[in-house]
């Protein structure tokens, strides 16, 4: 089996995961490479492409493009719905809690509707609806920030973006964000990740910025039922399991889990916090890869 990760061009060589390319006898390929022959490999797993949101169309175009002459992990549909943050609209119907939020297309500005709407928070996030990482992503106090937070959904929406707003969980603070990690659909290992965003921080804009103080976590039992409840529900949503997935959680006030993000594009996947993580990855990508 001749398999192909994709990555983009400031990391020709992927991010951290050298264990995985070796354990998968793989080659890492630039995804928007003009040159790359991707009908050579039988499969091609997406990996580091941190510059897919900021050429989501393209991306999207290339994914349905190769996965017609390749097995493309995951596949080119999940890629469409994932590269989105409105899909985290589906989700409350499902039985899956997230954490409040408002989409704002362009010609929606921020208003105080939209804050009564999220119950008029004592603090504010902010961040495009297509971005990867903490990119483009602010945290506001109210009612201080209220003229920034209106200013950054006004950058956004110049950008051609929908725009998601929520209320920040102070919990997230002490506690911090707990991301459980999925391979082949079955659970595989979990991480803390301390809180990113401060108030009145530059934003961050550029490609793959390091997550702050990482570590091993084992999850709650709430935590684990709301991530193999999401995974699930996405076996039944796209017919069968994804090579990887990363559901982040948040503790919301009644100190309860709730989605933040489902993961499914180019997550870190923290590999070297799970005892054998590559391993259950790569044995992963290869049954899938096989699957008729």
């Amino acid at each position: 089996m001749r398999t192909a990760i994709a990555t983009c061009a400031q990391m020709p060589d992927g991010f951290q995961e050298d264990d995985l390319a070796a354990a998968l006898q793989s080659t890492w390929v630039v995804w928007d490479d003009p040159e790359a022959d991707w009908a050579a490999y039988d499969t091609v797993l997406v990996r580091s492409v941190w510059d897919a949101d900021r050429r989501r169309d393209e991306f999207v175009a290339w994914a349905h493009r190769i996965a017609g002459s390749t097995r493309l992990l995951n596949p080119a549909a999940v890629l469409e719905w994932n590269t989105d943050k409105r899909y985290l609209a589906e989700l409350p119907a499902a039985g899956l809690p997230t954490v409040p939020t408002v989409f704002l297309e362009p010609g929606r500005p921020l208003s105080d509707d939209v804050l009564a709407e999220l119950g008029t928070p004592a603090e504010l996030v902010v961040k495009p609806a297509q971005s990867a990482g903490a990119r483009d992503t602010g945290r506001f106090a109210l009612p201080a920030g209220y003229g920034d937070a209106a200013a950054l959904a006004a950058r956004i929406h110049e950008q051609g973006k929908a725009v998601m707003v929520q209320p920040y969980l102070a919990a997230v603070d002490e506690i911090g964000e707990t991301a459980l990690l999925y391979f082949g659909g079955a659970y595989s290992h979990a991480i803390r990740k301390g809180p990113i965003l401060e108030v009145g921080a530059e934003l961050v804009t550029d490609d793959g910025a390091a997550d702050p103080d990482i570590s091993a976590r084992e999850p709650s039992r709430a935590e684990r039922r709301l991530g193999d409840a999401a995974i699930s529900w996405l076996i039944t949503r796209f017919g069968g399991p994804l090579a990887y997935a990363r559901v982040d959680l948040l503790t919301d006030g009644d100190g309860e889990p709730v989605v933040i993000e489902l993961e499914l594009t180019e997550p870190q996947l923290y590999l070297p916090y799970g005892d054998g993580a590559t391993a259950r990855l790569a044995s992963a990508v290869r049954a899938l890869s096989s699957a008729r």
